[in-house]
């Protein structure tokens, strides 16, 4: 370095200040700083928490969309569907019939409408679950975790982010093979 040159700071892209070299040049429109990926688990615990998620995110986006139709169901056309149920005029039984919530036109059986939501509550669960422990392993921003988590309210996202996430995962392993845990 020569008496007249100083280093010249700069800010990487991750946020960092740091000094460059005397005859160092910054590469690329992020500063051109490589910021070293860390992942908080092995290359196979990160893919099996990906494929738990993948499924999870299936299973709560299908039975959400299950819910959503039982909504308009129940609250536009006033019915929920049963399964065993008794025809409350003829007295036979009906193994799969619509239940009017005005008359009750059916008396027993399983109320599968009030099933769904039971089961989408719980799987939600689940699916949170997997979000936070996929989250976790890749070392995400929160912002990413909310986006996850919205998937299971919000019809259809879980399909569309869950796509997103299954690639950006790969690509990201690919791209950092060195960033997984070594034990």
């Amino acid at each position: 370095m020569s008496e007249n040159s100083r280093p010249v700071p700069t800010h990487r892209g991750d946020g960092k200040k740091v000094t460059l070299a005397d005859g160092a040049v910054t590469a690329g429109a992020k500063g051109g700083f490589t910021v070293r990926k860390k992942f908080g688990g092995t290359e196979t615990q990160i893919r099996g928490a990906l494929t738990f998620y993948k499924w999870c995110a299936w299973i709560s986006g299908t039975f959400l969309l299950l819910l959503v139709a039982e909504m308009i169901s129940r609250y536009v056309f006033g019915y929920d569907l049963v399964a065993g149920g008794t025809d409350a005029q003829t007295g036979q039984t009906v193994a799969l019939g619509w239940l009017n919530l005005e008359t009750g036109n059916l008396h027993g059986g399983l109320n599968i409408s009030t099933w769904i939501l039971i089961i989408h509550g719980w799987f939600y669960v689940i699916y949170l679950i997997s979000c936070f422990r996929l989250w976790l392993l890749m070392r995400w921003a929160l912002p990413q975790m909310i986006v996850m988590a919205l998937g299971g309210v919000v019809p259809f996202l879980s399909f569309i982010v869950e796509r997103r996430i299954y690639r950006e995962t790969l690509e990201l392993l690919a791209a950092n093979p060195q960033a997984t845990k070594r034990y």
